[in-house]
């Protein structure tokens, strides 16, 4: 070969090279969220090579990064196609199968490709792990086990031992993190060796807040994510969760400022290739900054490229910018086709929440459309309550809309599960709302249950006796029984030492129990009743009538005697003559 043709040769070979697409090329790109960007890039190494099955595995959870969950499985499905039993792909559609809620057929494939590797390959470990942790109805304590295992070295020869890596740790640290509880400082414990082994990995930082956001200790949180992002500027994901931080309605994070510092960051490092996404995120912060019609306009245009799953996003953001502009009945139009075209069965649970807001909105002169959309606003709301597993937070916020609807009763109901949850840490104030709402409700024999109840477990808190009375007090306002009577007499006898703070409800108290005495004839105790409703309101209108017909009465039994003494006299002289 001649000098001339073995420089072509040779630069062939290093244009080949640059050309030549890696597995190492799109996990980079899967490292800095660039999902659009690693499915192209694992799609060429497929391309140059179809028995790559790192490349199918990380093509499919490309797609899932970019909510493509049948381009997924198609991705693994292609795999195993290529690689027949691949151990990487099986966890691949193991993980389809959680997606999918077929938790027992995933925990097949996940032990059948962890037995096959002897649960020593890294990559299969990961993968296990991963699906456990990230979703929804995976096995954590599997998730542990796995990574533990894989990093066991006990009783192994040297050259049989495993080399932990800094994404080993970082899984360890998710399977942690994700337990919860008293396994956040072991979360952190695995991030930090992640770190120690790669100083610059941004990704066990931003973890690490993570940590520290589920602990509730938010000024940590957010001081670790930044420290990621100043650790590595180009770590799209770090921007992205300050972002989502300060986008949160939640107090001591909500500030729409902060989130348009950072998703103006995070649009600046992102895949620029996925315009949807990145156009969504923008018309959502034009959303929150109140210019619906920008948010219609953009979100719209984004339609025809949408996925399935970004539609459902854009398509309940226009909806929403119809609702808080006050234009329920596009909203409802807008929502309607959706529900029309997707089918009621395959509404998503913020579907529900909407449409239940939607309905709970409109109003008609019909009075039977009305009602239609009452009991339409209920049910989705109810829906939107039940359309996955059982969870506090969304009770609660359940109960909270019922009550903001004015539904009361269905108020009172919500209130009532939220009781059922053994780790409710505000159980009295949901067992009061109950009680509260029961009786604004009408459901007056309910509330005498809930609040004797609530006497019971909360015997220091004067105002369950105060509503216990009022239960009482609703179904007989005239005060013909003593239903009321022990529960109001405990409640003046615990409010009374601060009464100025008290005074409002004392006067219910009082004036209930006046009446009682006036119903049983006990003119002392009436009047002493009497006395303490005129020391809060010297013009009270109850007391004034108890006067007068109390007078009345005694004037008519006044004039009665008279005349019956009359009578007598009249008799008497009769008889003499």
């Amino acid at each position: 070969m001649n000098r001339r043709n073995s420089i072509l040769v040779a630069m062939l070979c290093i244009a080949n090279g640059a050309m030549a697409q890696s597995v190492e090329d799109g996990l980079k790109d899967l490292y800095y969220g660039k999902y659009h960007a690693a499915k192209q890039d694992f799609e060429k190494v497929i391309a140059a090579k179809p028995t790559e099955e790192k490349a199918y595995y990380y093509l499919g959870i490309s797609e899932l990064g970019l909510e493509n969950t049948s381009a997924a499985a198609a991705a693994f499905t292609k795999g195993l196609a290529a690689v027949p039993n691949s151990p990487l792909l099986t966890v691949g559609m193991g993980r389809i199968d959680l997606i999918n809620g077929k938790v027992d057929a995933a925990k097949l494939k996940f032990e059948s490709a962890s037995t096959a590797t002897e649960g020593r390959d890294g990559d299969v470990a990961r993968a296990i792990a991963d699906a456990n942790t990230e979703v929804k109805g995976g096995d954590r304590g599997y998730a542990l086990s796995v990574m533990q295992q894989l990093l066991n070295n006990e009783g192994r020869k040297r050259k049989h031992q495993y080399t932990a890596t800094a994404a080993d740790y970082i899984e360890l640290g998710d399977a942690y993190r994700y337990l919860g509880g008293e396994n956040g400082g072991k979360a952190i414990t695995a991030y930090e060796s992640a770190t120690e082994l790669e100083p610059k990995n941004a990704e066990a930082i931003l973890k690490q807040g993570l940590v520290n956001y589920n602990a509730n200790l938010l000024e940590n949180a957010v001081s670790d994510m930044a420290r990621a992002g100043e650790v590595d500027p180009n770590y799209a994901p770090a921007f992205f969760e300050l972002y989502q931080f300060y986008y949160t309605p939640k107090p001591r994070q909500f500030s729409l400022e902060n989130a348009k510092t950072y998703l103006q960051k995070y649009l600046d490092v992102a895949d620029q290739t996925d315009k949807v996404k990145n156009n969504y995120y923008l018309a959502s912060i034009m959303f929150y900054d109140k210019d619906y019609d920008g948010a219609i306009a953009k979100a719209e245009t984004l339609l025809p490229e949408a996925n399935d799953t970004y539609k459902s996003k854009i398509q309940r953001l226009v909806g929403d910018a119809y609702l808080q502009k006050g234009d329920s009945l596009n909203a409802k139009k807008y929502m309607d086709a959706r529900v029309a075209a997707v089918g009621e069965e395959n509404l998503e649970t913020n579907d529900y929440k909407l449409l239940a807001a939607i309905y709970g909105k409109l109003e008609s002169a019909d009075s039977a459309t009305n009602a239609d959309y009452t009991n339409k606003a209920s049910q989705y709301l109810e829906k939107y309550a039940l359309s996955d597993s059982a969870d506090l937070d969304r009770y609660r916020e359940v109960a909270t809309l019922f009550k903001d609807q004015r539904n009361y009763a269905k108020a009172a109901e919500w209130y009532g599960k939220l009781l059922e949850f053994k780790d409710n840490n505000r159980a009295i104030e949901d067992h009061f709302f109950k009680g509260i709402y029961e009786i604004y409700g009408g459901k007056y024999e309910d509330a005498q249950v809930t609040w004797k109840a609530f006497t019971e477990k909360y015997p220091t808190q004067d105002k369950g006796f105060y509503w216990l009375g009022m239960a009482h007090f609703a179904t007989d306002p005239e005060a013909k029984t003593d239903g009321a009577k022990p529960a109001f007499e405990k409640y003046v006898e615990m409010a009374e030492p601060e009464f100025d703070k008290n005074k409002r409800l004392l006067l219910k108290a009082y004036t209930y129990l006046m009446l009682y005495n006036y119903q049983t004839d006990d003119k002392d105790n009436m009047q002493v009743y009497m006395d303490k409703i005129l020391k809060i309101d010297p013009n009270d209108g109850t007391v004034a009538q108890v006067k007068e017909i109390v007078a009345n009465a005694d004037a008519a039994a006044a004039a009665g005697a008279k005349s019956a003494d009359s009578s007598k006299g009249a008799s008497a002289q009769t008889q003499g003559k």
